[in-house]
């Protein structure tokens, strides 16, 4: 094998490796980014459900006759 072709099988090493660590990059990413938006659901379920035990009997004993 000659210098430049182990060169150039060294430097597409270093390229896929440095692919592979971006792509791990990316995917804890889009998985820490999954988990907030779970937790923001989560959060506005909880808000909702408190929103709806604060008003449940609002409106219901309202006087309307003249």
């Amino acid at each position: 094998m000659n210098p430049t072709s182990i060169a150039a099988a060294m430097s597409g090493a270093q390229s896929a490796g440095a692919q592979m660590v971006l792509a791990a990059k990316m995917v804890r990413m889009n998985a820490d980014a999954q988990g907030a938006i779970a937790q923001v659901i989560d959060a506005a379920a909880q808000n909702a459900q408190r929103l709806a035990d604060t008003t449940a009997g609002v409106g219901r004993n309202v006087d309307i006759s003249a």
